[in-house]
């Protein structure tokens, strides 16, 4: 059996030349179609390249521009003449002037040798396809495309906005269901030569002629009718990134072409000589039964296109900004932020430092000046102190801080004497766990023996501020982590919540408490509260403080468990 070869060429023509020559020299008959873009003496100099191949044939020239009918009509063109002047052609095989085979072309031949009635095409109807880019996939074969995308945008944006105001729709051929898929296709001999000679080609061509991308979608649709097996998938390794806009492979993808054990590649850069030097590849009889395997090549793709689209987690780049919409991961590694817990414990910074070995910052958002964990002015990367600089862009410097110290775990301190703009970057924050004793800001004010007249309004101040965080965090838009308690229900069982807090920040390095970090005494603190009530200001947040709570706000160190056996 043979395979023959169908070349799409309109740039390139040294490249595509020596292309030919290796789909020639392999025994295949090759028909070459030329852009009639291309100017006629740039045409006959490549056709008089090519002269001395017997199995080499120019058909005639279209028109071909992309998403329009001409590229389909150049293939019809080329096809019919493959199938008229070599009979011996049992397999067609669509490339492209920069396509490149992989493999010798031997093993092709025998894969398609080993599969005489398959068609590789792919071909999935629209309902199926995830991956149409443009807003258009079943509206293009319903609308008419009368204009070129490329070139007339403008018009084509209008007509399209015009036939949809309009309520237009185009009927689809009776007995096809529109299939979309790559234009790069290998189809046997008996399904091209129905598909050239079917009755109703005429209805057919007509119909997609103004369909948009035909050449997506016209083959696609039509082997459906006339195939006998059909294998959903290109032989062509063709990648497209997130635009829709074909990749272009250079040298430094030399490796990862060979792992996929793809046949043919396209598109390769014209000035790739390391890869046009290195396939296709020689023979190798290990090789030789092996399928085509993409998969390293699509993960390898998928996630050079997440990079692209979403960057990486903590690292914003002004070629790539990504969109908020899009953000999950805003800083580049998790981190802790702890409200309330240093009015609890005043030395807690410290403690939590003894306990976990992470970096303890203080009050990061403080309105006097970031505070660092090593209290000094200027932190990794450049960071200042100041609070005039931190809070120009308040998200930018939390994501600096966390990506110039990501080989420590990060945790501060945050309170409603803080600047609060941050709020709803750390409560959409995956990488963020947040830690709330709500109401813990009466501790200070109770500490401070002011009266509960002097301290009313700041305590309603502050209150008023926490509850809007509060309130941040339990929107269904935030994706933190988040542990929010009533300073009651804090005092009523620390240790717990201490431990818990040890081990989502030390992980498997967390041991069991041994050292309990220091509570003031807070035996007056509910008549305190009292006070604040009576002065007309309800502290809501706090919970329900009363004598039982701050009795027992000194917690036994709880101890490991063993077992005792007896006789």
């Amino acid at each position: 059996m043979s395979l023959g070869v169908i070349m799409l060429v309109h740039t390139g023509f040294d490249r595509a030349e020596q292309m030919v020559r290796h789909w020639a020299h392999a025994g295949c008959p090759v028909v070459v179609h030329v852009d009639s873009n291309v100017p006629v003496a740039t045409y006959d100099a490549f056709s008089q390249s090519l002269a001395d191949l017997v199995n080499v044939r120019f058909s005639a020239r279209h028109r071909c521009e992309w998403g329009t009918w001409g590229l389909v009509a150049a293939s019809q063109e080329a096809a019919t003449l493959l199938l008229e002047d070599f009979p011996e052609v049992q397999h067609a095989f669509l490339a492209s002037g920069t396509c490149l085979p992989l493999r010798p072309i031997a093993e092709l031949q025998r894969y398609l040798d080993a599969h005489p009635d398959t068609d590789f095409i792919e071909s999935a109807t629209t309902a199926d396809v995830p991956w149409t880019v443009g807003g258009l996939d079943r509206e293009r074969f319903t609308l008419q495309f009368p204009f070129a995308w490329k070139k007339h945008r403008r018009l084509f944006d209008l007509f399209v906005k015009l036939q949809q105001a309009l309520g237009y729709r185009r009927n689809i051929p009776d007995g096809i269901v529109p299939h979309m898929g790559s234009q790069w296709w290998c189809l046997t001999r008996q399904t091209l030569d129905a598909i050239l000679r079917d009755p109703h080609r005429p209805t057919y061509d007509a119909y997609f002629r103004k369909v948009w991308i035909p050449d997506e979608s016209y083959y696609q649709t039509l082997t459906r009718l006339h195939a006998r097996i059909v294998e959903s998938r290109s032989l062509t390794l063709a990648k497209f990134d997130y635009q829709g806009k074909p990749h272009i492979f250079f040298d430094d993808h030399a490796e990862l072409l060979q792992r996929s054990k793809s046949f043919v590649a396209r598109k390769i850069w014209h000035d790739a000589h390391l890869l046009y030097q290195t396939f296709p590849l020689p023979d190798d009889p290990l090789r030789a039964d092996e399928e085509p395997n993409s998969g390293a090549v699509d993960r390898v793709f998928s996630q050079a296109v997440e990079r692209r689209t979403l960057g990486r987690p903590g690292l914003y780049m002004q070629s790539r900004y990504p969109s908020s919409d899009r953000q999950t991961s805003i800083a580049a590694a998790p981190y802790a932020v702890l409200q309330g817990l240093d009015d609890v414990f005043p030395d807690f910074s410290a403690w939590l430092t003894r306990q976990t070995g992470a970096q303890v910052h203080g009050h990061l958002f403080a309105k006097d000046r970031a505070h660092f964990a090593d209290e000094s002015e200027v932190y990794r990367g450049g960071l200042s102190d100041n609070a005039r600089l931190r809070d120009y862009n308040g998200k930018m410097f939390l994501t600096n801080l966390i990506w110039n110290g990501r080989d420590q775990h990060h945790c501060f301190q945050f309170g409603p004497a803080d600047t609060q703009d941050i709020r709803w970057t750390l409560a959409k924050d995956t990488n963020a766990s947040i830690w709330v004793v709500s109401g813990a800001w009466s501790i200070p004010l109770y500490d401070s023996g002011r009266s509960a007249s002097e301290v009313r309004t700041e305590a309603a101040r502050l209150q008023r501020i926490e509850d809007k965080f509060l309130r941040v965090l339990r929107s269904p838009d935030a994706r933190a982590r988040i542990k929010i308690m009533t300073l009651a229900q804090f005092i009523e069982a620390p240790m717990d919540v201490l431990q818990t807090i040890i081990d989502d920040i030390a992980g498997h390095r967390g041991n069991a408490l041994k050292e309990v970090p220091k509570m003031p005494d807070l035996t007056g603190l509910p008549d305190f509260l009292q006070d604040l009530k009576n002065q007309g200001m309800h502290p809501f947040l706090t919970g329900d403080i009363t004598v039982g709570n701050t009795q027992q706000t000194i917690p036994a160190v709880r101890r490991k468990p063993y077992v005792i056996s007896g006789q």
